[in-house]
């Protein structure tokens, strides 16, 4: 008896090795990653002692309201969090993780009686060596110092993945004043970890 190829063993065949190929690129491009000590890809394998969980406290010495006010971890458009404090964006980085740009949006005006009441209202006025503190969990500090400061459009999201090669940073981003139409963003580089 003979057998005969179809079109459709034919098409089989051609699945196989667009998946193979994928498979196989995808591999290189991690592998490249890590050559490249890009932070995203080597982030989870040199965290040391990561907590139990994402929670974390951010205190600004030269801001009046930030003392240990909560940070949660969520998506960008989670209004819960920032209701109730800051939000850490969960497509971002965590302060244990080298080469991280942990990122964190406020409100400049907030809701009256949470912890989100005029958290960022004077984020403006930080200036270059000023103190950025996150607390982990465990009760680790991280201790950032500012460096820069920039105003972006609502729609330039260049800065929330973006890291600073060789640095493990915080941004911390509001609005500005006084019509709330654009970003400013604060990021401090960290300078000890206790």
């Amino acid at each position: 008896m003979r057998t005969y190829r179809t079109r459709r063993s034919g098409l089989r065949i051609f699945g196989y090795l667009v998946a193979t190929l994928l498979v196989v690129s995808g591999l290189v491009l991690v592998g490249y990653s890590f050559l490249i000590r890009d932070p995203f890809a080597s982030a989870t394998v040199f965290a040391q002692n990561p907590p139990s969980n994402a929670t974390m406290t951010l205190t600004v010495p030269e801001m009046q309201r930030v003392d240990d006010v909560p940070v949660y971890t969520g998506p960008v458009h989670d209004k819960g969090a920032l209701h109730d404090g800051t939000l850490h964006l969960n497509s971002t980085g965590f302060p244990w993780q080298r080469g991280a740009n942990v990122y964190i949006a406020g409100h400049r005006m907030g809701f009256p009686g949470t912890r989100s009441y005029l958290v960022f209202w004077d984020l403006n006025t930080l200036e270059d060596g000023d103190k950025v503190i996150l607390t982990d969990a465990n009760g680790t500090r991280y201790t950032y110092s500012m460096f820069r400061s920039v105003i972006l459009n609502p729609d330039d999201a260049s800065y929330i993945t973006r890291p600073v090669p060789g640095k493990s940073i915080v941004s911390l981003q509001t609005c500005t004043l006084p019509d709330y139409a654009q970003r400013l963003i604060v990021q401090a580089e960290l300078t000890d970890v206790r």
